[in-house]
């Protein structure tokens, strides 16, 4: 259990954030001392409830030595002590270190991998799945670029997630995902592998990361689309290059405004999310197999149609439900992806 030391170090610095913050002498500190009380709070709510458990457990264990409360001790103490292990581990997971992303709206990008027409299908298949778990929490799901096939399916697509919690939510899903089914152009009925890159990335802002005009090339031109009056007529599609890494983003919505702003707003999203992969690279190089490291070159999930299966290969979890989840029921998979990245934490939390 974590030294009682630490515990006490915790609740006097809240302490202190909170007089702080009454007697207003920081207003020019107020928002970071405002963050890290909130922060702080939920750690403290805990730490005080397993205050509480140790001291109730040790009252009533002296109640056993008074004869005339010994029975009543005796009814209490194994509910009590049955309690504490719940507390403590509740206490060690709001220890553990905060991903600051964790709260952040998401980008979703989806490119179809090997497997040609049936790539691009299961892409698709994927874009509904998480349409319909976006769905689900009460989430705003918005495809702000897609690349889509004549057989329906996306060769790529950019999807903007907002809502409490979606980063932390979602971020298990990058990596391969690879399907086995029989296509729907296969005549002979012979199981087809194909497979799907899914990156999720923490939706920047501009207090994250600023971008300098001078690192940036914009080029307007006209979109090809399906028809209609405004398709071919502007110069409304904007491509943005970022020349110190040479990543390029797109965008061709009828407004040129809104192209700008959604490329801007991808292409930050990106060299964040390029800053925080370098970052986790840098800390944890002896982690290779930690769930969640965002490796997404690393085969992760398969979803087997003939036998009705879903693999996930990080945590040896196989549900045989795949008609939920491509309606979207990753809960079952999210929940215990992160049971598993706390239990490693934990492990490292305590050596």
């Amino acid at each position: 259990m974590v030294p009682q030391e630490k515990l006490d170090q915790i609740c006097a610095r809240f302490a202190y954030l909170e007089a702080k913050m009454a007697d207003g002498s920081a207003i020019d500190e107020i928002a970071k001392l405002s963050k890290e009380y909130s922060d702080l709070k939920p750690v403290v709510d805990q730490i005080n409830t397993y205050k509480n458990i140790i001291f109730n457990i040790s009252e009533t264990e002296e109640m056993l030595l008074d004869p005339e409360m010994k029975i009543l001790a005796e009814e209490e103490l194994p509910s009590l002590k049955a309690r504490l292990p719940i507390i403590e581990h509740k206490l060690l997971l709001s220890l553990l270190p905060k991903d600051d992303a964790d709260n952040k709206p998401a980008i979703i990008e989806i490119r179809a991998g090997t497997g040609g027409d049936e790539a691009a299908l299961f892409a698709g298949d994927l874009l509904r799945m998480y349409n319909r778990f976006c769905e689900d929490q009460g989430w705003k799901f918005e495809v702000v670029e897609g690349s889509e096939t004549e057989l329906g399916g996306y060769k790529e697509a950019i999807i903007n997630v907002k809502g409490v919690g979606v980063f932390a939510r979602l971020k298990y899903e990058s990596g391969v995902h690879r399907v086995q089914r029989v296509p729907t152009t296969e005549s002979g009925g012979r199981v087809h592998t194909s497979a799907a890159t899914v990156a999720i990335m923490p939706e920047a802002e501009d207090i994250d990361l600023e971008i300098p005009a001078s690192d940036i090339r914009l080029d307007t031109y006209r979109s090809s689309g399906a028809g209609g009056q405004h398709v071919n007529t502007t110069d409304s599609a904007v491509r943005i290059t970022h020349l110190p890494t040479g990543l390029i983003v797109t965008s061709s919505e009828k407004s040129q405004h809104r192209n700008r702003e959604i490329a801007m707003n991808v292409l930050r999203t990106r060299l964040y999310d390029l800053q925080r992969q370098q970052a986790a690279d840098e800390r944890a190089a002896t982690r290779k197999d930690q769930v969640g490291s965002g490796d997404r070159s690393e085969r992760i999930r398969t979803y087997n149609f003939p036998q009705g299966r879903v693999s996930d290969h990080r945590i040896n979890l196989t549900l045989y439900k795949l008609d939920q989840v491509m309606q979207g029921h990753l809960n079952e998979f999210i929940d215990a992806l992160t049971a598993d990245d706390q239990a490693t934490k934990l492990s490292e939390l305590n050596p």
